[in-house]
């Protein structure tokens, strides 16, 4: 799960993160308001007016505008509200500016980059550091990988103060700073466990010309598993920025994420479909979704599954791969049967089934009526879809 920078400060700000004075604006007026706030607080005529979507590189896409006074922001707010911003992350299609924030201007020395990422090999949090602060972290990986400072933090100890300052002094800071940091990381790591936050990243991380080091920036990222745990985690979320097919799937139960292939993927079991869709293009097809309907998947999941497959108007062909274990194979063909049949299916279907009850199952499919094509094994499946796709 995602949530917007405003959001990340103010979560930044309950932990004691030093951050610039900021206002959330959901309008021109708004805007204009939280500038003029601003410039009476903080004395200084420049701020930042930043576009709010779940993407980096908002500031390339002509996403962030530092003007100065409340009538530049005024018209800065008016430029970026409703504007489709077009970034490296969004894809060409953009995503459409709706939230603001308007921010205080500040003097800065350096920039740097600074993230808390779970390592998945590691099983622990891993603290990464560059001077190549505003870059794409990806980037500075590919370029120059010795410019990123790595930390692990064993859970059992928690964070250590000499790692703190090997990061520190790995940035170039001074003794003054590195203290701030160590104090800085200590605080963002407490987070990070308390907030079961997958991602914290900063980009920038900045060092003011007074000598205060501030997240200039802030993306926060929840471990969706860890939602039962944070009931406000549902105020945070912003519909507008998630695939509605997605947000529809949740809603049903179901595990889905949307794809650029043209064949529909409807599978029970996370691991069974990764290896699906890796074998869909093994035989040079392109998937068009993930579809994990569950290992107790009724008819009514599948119905609902076959629906959300199809409003991806791209899917020209479905690929059913179940192996019956806790459901039996007749439960699945019967709900297969049914969903062709309610949502009126118009493209290619192939049906692999294996497990319990199999023969019913297949006898059942055999007998429908429908165009249904059946598969003796997943190779063969994929390999019968993605040439009724082609044909």
């Amino acid at each position: 799960m995602k949530i917007h920078e405003y959001q990340g400060k103010e979560l930044f700000a309950k932990y004691g993160v030093p951050i610039p004075k900021g206002i959330p604006a959901f309008s021109v007026e708004e805007a204009r308001h939280a500038a003029e706030k601003l410039i009476a607080e903080t004395g200084s005529e420049v701020v930042v007016v930043k576009a709010q979507i779940h993407a980096g590189g908002r500031g390339k896409g002509g996403g962030v505008k530092v003007v100065k006074g409340a009538s530049e922001a005024q018209k800065a707010a008016e430029k970026l509200l409703g504007m489709q911003l077009v970034t490296h992350q969004t894809g060409p299609e953009g995503q459409k500016v709706r939230r603001l924030f308007v921010e205080q201007g500040l003097a800065i020395a350096k920039e740097h980059y600074l993230g808390l990422v779970v390592d998945r090999d590691r099983r622990r949090v891993a603290i990464m550091a560059s001077t190549e602060g505003g870059v794409d972290i990806e980037e500075v990986a590919a370029k120059h990988p010795e410019k990123i400072l790595t930390e692990h933090i064993d859970p059992a100890v928690g964070l250590s103060p000499y790692q703190a300052r090997n990061l520190g002094f790995g940035l170039g800071l001074d003794a003054a700073q590195v203290k701030q940091l160590t104090a800085m990381l200590s605080t963002l790591y407490r987070m990070a466990i308390e907030q079961d936050c997958s991602l914290l990243e900063i980009n920038p991380l900045v060092t003011t010309k007074d000598g205060t080091v501030m997240a200039l920036d802030a993306k926060v990222n929840f471990d969706d598993s860890a939602d039962f745990r944070h009931p406000a985690w549902n105020a945070l979320k912003d519909k507008d920025e998630e695939d509605p097919t997605e947000l529809e799937a949740k809603t049903a139960g179901l595990s889905y994420v949307s794809l650029k292939g043209n064949i529909g993927c409807l599978v029970n079991g996370a691991g069974l479909a990764m290896s699906t869709m890796d074998i869909i293009k093994h035989y040079g097809g392109e998937p068009a979704n993930f579809l994990d309907v569950g290992g107790g998947a009724t008819q009514e999941a599948v119905t609902k599954a076959f629906t959300i497959i199809l409003h991806d108007k791209d899917v020209k062909g479905i690929f059913v791969n179940i192996f019956g274990g806790i459901m039996k194979c007749d439960i699945i063909a019967g709900g297969v049967i049914a969903a062709a049949k309610t949502v009126g299916l118009k493209v290619p279907l192939v049906v692999r089934l294996e497990g319990t009850n199999v023969e019913q199952g297949r006898q059942m499919l055999a007998e429908s009526g429908l165009a249904i094509t059946p598969a003796s094994s997943m190779a063969d499946g994929a390999q019968k879809i993605v040439q009724l796709v082609r044909g």
